[in-house]
Formats: structure tokens, sequence, C-alpha cells
């Protein structure tokens, strides 16, 4: 007789049965982030100085990629207990029953492992060695540490996040450089202004969890004024790659019009009322901050890819 629904669930993780599907190993690799670590990776790549072997820059990004699902598994692995409670994550597999922690943990250690040795063994150990620490970093450093203990967890987390065009830098240079730093540091700085936003209007669900991001710990009004600096700084080194040199005219006039827009979102936030229950404004700047930093991403990428076809 099949066993179906909760009890069935709860009954097969009694017995040490697996209720997971294939999609549900892939939704452990929080395959959204994936997507955003991958193709900054490949902007990284695209516009390093140098060549590389088309199928040595496939094996880098796929190992990237899955570096990145190996990272989703493991913090899905450590923050079970808190996904549980939260409105956005409960249907994730291993609160839902579908996938034992074990198994999760399991399945990351070996996607890392497989990813990191593939990557030195056949592009370079530099990268290799970023890919690695880029794990530790995540689920290590943020995930078990600064999480739980800090309101500046997403601040010095978002290091984690911001590495990926650094390693598909790395991938073909076998080196890092000022200008891969300027990429890192778009993605740092625009971590907790978009994160922030998002924690304004799931603050509930982060008090029930007791994680301290920003709005409960410091107060709503703290939050605001913290994500419209952010966001002016932000805005600043977007322009960056224009001024140093190794993005286009095209990209510059784009980056400053999107970085007046990033910072007139954020004073949206800033101005926005205690009485706003909806919070429309945080939604909106957790919403613009998406196609931010993606619109100068890919403007890069046309950049980096328009100078390898003129070459």
């Amino acid at each position: 007789m099949a066993i179906t629904g909760e009890h069935g669930a709860l009954k097969g993780a009694e017995l040490g049965l697996s209720e997971a599907e294939p999609r549900d190993y892939f939704a452990l690799l929080k395959p959204r982030v994936m997507s955003l670590v991958v193709f900054t990776a490949f902007v990284g790549l695209i516009i390093a100085p140098g060549t590389i072997h088309p199928f040595l820059g496939v094996v880098s990004i796929l190992c990237i990629a899955v570096g990145a699902g190996a990272s989703g598994a493991l913090n899905m692995w450590y923050d079970a207990d808190i996904d549980a409670v939260m409105s956005r994550t409960a249907a994730r597999p291993i609160p839902a029953g579908r996938i034992g922690r074990s198994e999760a943990l399991t399945f990351g250690l070996v996607l890392s492992a497989f990813s990191i040795l593939t990557l030195g063994l056949l592009v370079n150990w530099l990268a290799a060695g970023l890919l690695a620490f880029t794990i530790f970093f995540y689920v290590v450093i943020y995930t078990m540490w600064l999480k739980r203990s800090t309101p500046q967890n997403i601040v010095i987390g978002g290091a984690a996040g911001a590495l990926p065009p650094m390693i598909g830098w790395a991938c073909v240079t076998g080196t890092v450089s000022l200008d891969s730093f300027v990429l890192f540091l778009m993605i740092f700085l625009w971590t907790p202004p978009h994160f922030w936003a998002l924690a304004l209007f799931k603050q509930g669900d982060y008090d029930k969890a007791a994680i301290p991001m920003m709005p409960n710990v410091a107060g709503v009004e703290s939050t605001k004024r913290q994500i419209f600096v952010y966001a002016i700084a932000t805005a600043l080194v977007g322009v960056l790659p224009y001024w140093m040199g190794f993005a286009s005219p095209a990209y510059g006039l784009l980056a400053t019009g999107l970085g007046l827009g990033f910072i007139w979102y954020a004073y949206r936030v800033l101005r926005m009322s205690p009485a706003d229950e909806k919070m429309k404004p945080a939604k909106a700047m957790f919403g613009f901050s998406l196609i931010y930093l993606f619109a100068l991403f890919a403007t890069l990428l046309v950049d980096g890819l328009t100078v390898s076809l003129g070459a």
C-alpha cells in the first residue's frame, strides 16, 4: 500500500526512506541564487584579459555552478530548523520532509569536493582556491556563524556572493586584479540594500526564526537610512568600470542612469511612512535592485563579447 501525504512523509522518515524526487535535489541547489552566481562568473570570465579554451571555459562555469549549488545544499542542511518556521522557506525539501538532513549534507559535501578538485585539476588552482573559500565562507562563516549572531550578517556574508566574477576572472588569467575587485565590490555593496529591502517586508518571518536581521535589531528607521547610504555607495561603484577603462561609454551612461534610479528607490524607502504596512516602496526597491545588477552585468557582458568578436 502506498504511503501518501504528510503522515506518509513522516512515516517514510521514520523508516529511513527518502521521499525525494530529482526536482527536490535540484531545489537544494538554490537554482535562483545559482543562476545569479553563474551569470556574474560568466561575465568575469568573458571580460577578463586573455583567452581560455572553450572547453575549459565550459568546465569553469560548470564547476562554479556546482560549487554554488553545493553551498545552497549545505546552507539548507544547517538551516533546516529555521526554514521550517519561515513562510518563504517552509516548502523547501528538508522542512517539507522530502529529503533528510544527512542526505543534504552528503549531497553538498560531494558536490563541493567535485567542483573544487575538477576546477583545480583542469583549469587552475587559484580559481579552485577561490571557489573553495567561497563555499567555506558561505557555509561556515555566514550560515553557521554570522546569520544567527549579528545584524551585520548580510554585510559581511555578502562577500561570498560577490566572489564569483573574481573566480571567473581567475579562470582565464590565473590571477586577480583591481578590475576584478571592482566587480566584487559592485555585488558586495549591492547586497545589503537588496536584502534589507526584503527584510523590511519579511520582518515577521525573521522574528519567528530569531534571525537578527537589521530591521529586527536596529529597527525599521535605522535600516531605511542604511539602505539609502549603501544605495549611494553602490551607485558610485557601479560606474567605476567605465572610469577605469574596462567598460564602454554606453555602460557608463547606463550605470549612471540606473544608479540614480537605485538611489531614488532607496529614497522612497527612506521616506516610507511607518504606517505603511504593505511597504510598497521596499518591495519596489527589492524588485529594482535585481534589475539594476542584472542590467549592469549584462552590459559588461555585451562589452566583453564585442571586444572578443572584434579582436
